[in-house]
């Protein structure tokens, strides 16, 4: 085997890996961050998909090796843009999938579309170890830093150029790979060929005709971004890419910015002009024109964020999601001697600061105001400052949260948890103020109630004399005090209210009288809530809530996820009547996603392989080996992505927990893999003791990580969290390093055992394997949650516990 092949088995392992974590990126802009774990499952399908064929057709593929092995490596190149060029083609609305049967077709086919890019990828490199099967070891190293390399590189180089180019980049490497397996041949065509695939591969990354450049994303049009830019003479002026996030800087001469949550009809200031900035297409933020005159500004202490500075004096401040600079200015307003400003985009900052430095008064260049370019727990965690007031503004879209579309993002700045981390950051009587869109039927601020009584509850302190919650037409914003609130405060709380026009949910000592006067509802539905919460019977009204607002925790982070089975029904028959936003439609979309995951599997994979045995006879192996390989292709996955959505806190953003998870496993995995063999003789060798086999090492290490990771890894994050990315990065690959080698082994051990039964079992094998992790990627955010990432991982490990039993030897297998 020549060095050519090797590289060419790592370039297009790179290439793989890159592509699906930029579809991750990718499809944050477009859609929302939900799509992750289906990228995952597409990937996952393409592979399966690929191994079906491959065990069908290799040996009239094999003696075509090179020719086929460089088609493969271009059709991955040409799909990846083609396919998701025509994904973003189609009509799919994912807002309307509860009423519009037909989202669903269209979910399944930008599904196939975006396999088709992974099956190529798959099919080369399975081709080589079809292939190769001598040099399998040298070819797995390759196949492995490839991958590596590929699903981390992706991340540095997102910080260089935008998605998009991005994308052609890696087309351009499915090119490199076809010509570098060309180039060992003797034949003058194939040479001249590999010359011709690298001058394509150079072209495409440098510049591709205007008419094949339609592989631009193409952005919902129910995101913030595209909902401006419908107004007339709106445009993005400036652009800005990273890893995290496509950040767009908008301007509106025709009708101007009027950004202020929660702004009180009782205003009488026009606010200044303004610029907007979204991330991912939404979440808008702004920056508002300010020349050091504090006058224009007075709009702002008629929004229901202003509250806190009416219960302090002199206060210094903390700003998580400090985007724009709102925050920052009202804290100016009411004379805040100190600000720290904390951002975790630092193009954002930069935008502030730099581009836009003039514009915003040089707001972040202050002496009064510090800015912090990190992620909100990660700083609070890190800085041994003390504040009398931490400010959080509302950090996802009212459209955003008003759809239902984050119900399946990992929040953890609402946790129980991050409620202790900043209550810790502040002085004795200092405030924490977190503003959220206002939904009805209440759902996000009940929880957010229900997660800080839960959090003062387990300080041992009473919640009832330390919450306070106001809202507006549009925002509600809870007060958190470390302290007892006073009398005196609490008088001032129902002065700021009352002039604002703003309705009181709830005080130490409010009455039912005082709340629901100004923005009246039917009920005083938020009053009840808080209420009910803080009372003997408040588990009882958890359960009763026609939405899930149970705490919540960094086991189950969801904090946007209301749904609840039982009220499905109701909702359903009611969607067409104004119900269809509060079916959170990026769960129905997740199990739409489910369903039709399960469909494909079993088409692509498994179906190919039944009608071989039809055709040329063969069978299957026993049912207790099928479920071996079916509890392999479960358990892998379930804690694989248990792990990502973990990592996400620790290491600050999903791609980044993406990214470094699917590269260690996989790294750290295939070395495992490699050791199973020479183990498990070494293991069977030896004259006593236990464990006799390889597969009991690995399911020991495996189960025994497994626990000890639930109870360690969340006091190790919480003292690791502040420290910087690289670091944090190179201690999460340590830590998945040991449990992904064991979690390595048990699939080639169980390969080679069904081999010596009868290698025409490896198909099915392979088959039942691929089916179950294309499944389980879905099935296992599913169960996070509902049953928090712990329960995930306790599932995985019994598992992995069966598998011992379900493989032993119990004579030879029989065809059914």
């Amino acid at each position: 085997m020549s060095r050519g092949t090797l590289v060419a088995v790592a370039v297009i392992s790179a290439a793989i890996l890159a592509y699906q974590v930029l579809l991750v990126r990718l499809f944050s802009i477009v859609s929302w961050h939900h799509f992750a774990t289906m990228i995952i499952s597409i990937a996952l399908l393409g592979f399966g998909a690929s191994g079906t064929v491959l065990a069908l057709t290799r040996q009239r593929l094999l003696p075509r090796f090179p020719a086929i092995f460089a088609l493969c490596a271009v059709l991955f190149g040409v799909t990846a843009i083609v396919g998701f060029s025509l994904a973003m083609r189609l009509p799919f609305n994912p807002l309307a999938i509860i009423w519009d049967g037909q989202q669903v077709l269209w979910l399944g086919l930008s599904y196939l579309l975006l396999v088709i890019p992974f099956f190529f990828g798959g099919a080369a490199i399975g081709l080589s170890f079809a292939r190769y099967t001598t040099a399998i070891g040298r070819l797995y190293a390759y196949d492995l830093v490839g991958a590596g390399v590929g699903a981390l590189g992706v991340v540095a180089v997102l910080f260089a150029v935008p998605p998009d180019t991005t994308l052609r980049l890696i087309a351009a490497l499915g090119l490199v790979a076809a010509a570098l397996v060309l180039v060992p041949s003797e034949t003058v065509r194939a040479r001249g060929t590999a010359i011709g695939l690298g001058a394509a591969a150079l072209l495409v990354a440098l510049w591709l005709p205007p008419a094949l450049t339609a592989f631009q994303p193409h952005i919902s049009q129910y995101k913030g971004l595209s909902t401006a830019l419908l107004v007339p003479d709106t445009r993005i002026v400036a652009q800005r890419s990273s890893p995290l996030g496509r950040v767009d800087v908008v301007e509106s001469p025709t009708i101007p910015f009027r950004h202020a949550p929660g702004l009180s009809f009782n205003n009488v200031t026009e606010p200044p002009a303004q610029i907007g900035i979204f991330t991912d297409a939404d979440g808008l933020s702004a920056i508002t024109r300010f020349d050091g005159d504090l006058d224009p500004l007075v709009y702002l202490d008629f929004t229901t964020a202003a509250l806190p500075y009416h219960l302090t004096e002199d206060a210094s401040v903390l700003v998580l999601g400090a985007g724009g600079g709102e925050q920052v200015l009202l804290a100016l307003t009411h004379g805040a001697p100190a600000i720290d400003a904390v951002e975790l985009n630092p193009q954002v900052v930069d935008l502030v600061a730099e581009t836009y430095a003039e514009f915003a008064g040089s707001l972040y260049n202050r002496p009064d105001v510090e800015v912090h370019v990190d992620e909100a727990r990660s700083f609070v965690r890190g800085t041994e400052a003390r504040y009398d007031l931490i400010q959080m503004p509302p950090l996802a879209s009212f459209g955003a949260a008003a759809a239902g579309t984050q119900s399946l993002h990992e929040n953890y700045t609402y946790t129980l948890e991050a409620i202790q981390d900043y209550l810790a950051a502040l002085r004795p009587g200092g405030l924490l103020a977190i503003t959220l869109w206002l939904k009805l039927p209440p759902r996000d601020t009940p929880r957010l109630f229900a997660t800080a009584v839960a959090a003062l509850e387990a300080m041992g302190v009473d919640p009832a004399d330390r919450l306070a919650l106001i809202r507006s037409w549009n925002t509600a914003t809870l007060l958190v005090k470390n302290g007892a609130f006073e009398p005196a405060e609490i008088e001032r709380l129902r002065d700021f209210a009352a002039g604002r026009s703003f309705d009181l949910a709830y005080h130490p000592g409010i009455a039912v009288e005082e709340a629901n006067r100004h923005n009246l509802l039917d009920q005083p539905y938020f009053f009840d809530a808080a209420t009910a919460l803080l009372g003997p019977d408040a588990d009882d009204f958890i359960a009763r809530y026609k939405f899930d607002i149970a705490p919540a925790t960094d086991d189950r982070p969801f904090f946007y996820d209301f749904f609840r089975w039982q009220s499905l029904p109701e909702l359903w028959r009611l969607r067409t009547q104004g119900a269809a936003a509060m079916l959170d439609m990026g769960t129905l979309i997740l199990f739409a996603t489910l369903a039709q995951a399960v469909v494909f599997s079993v088409l692509l994979i498994l179906a190919p392989l039944v009608i071989r045995r039809r055709r040329f006879g063969g069978g299957a192996p026993r049912a207790r080996v099928s479920l071996y390989f079916l509890a392999l292709g479960l358990a892998f996955l379930f804690i694989e992505i248990a792990f990502i959505q973990r990592f996400i806190l620790f290491l600050g953003h999903p791609l980044y927990a993406v990214a470094v998870v699917l590269a260690g496993f996989l790294v750290f995995a295939g070395i495992g893999s490699a050791l199973s063999t020479p183990l498990d003789k070494a293991l069977q060798a030896r004259a006593g003791g236990w464990p006799r086999r390889a597969l009991d090492f690995a399911v020991i290490g495996i189960v025994s990580l497994s626990i000890a990771y639930i109870f360690a890894l969340p006091p190790l994050f919480g003292a690791l969290i502040a420290l910087p990315d690289i670091a944090k990065i190179a201690i999460a690959l340590a830590l998945i390093a040991p449990l992904a080698c064991c979690m390595g082994m048990p699939f080639p051990l169980g390969i080679a055992r069904v081999a010596r039964e009868s290698a025409d079992f490896v198909p099915w094998a392979w088959g039942i394997n691929g089916c179950a992790s294309v499944i389980s990627a879905i099935l296992a955010t599913i169960l996070a949650i509902h049953i928090g990432f712990t329960g995930v991982v306790m599932i995985a490990a019994l598992l992995y516990l069966a598998t011992p039993f379900l493989l032993r030897e119990r004579g030879p297998a029989r065809a059914p």
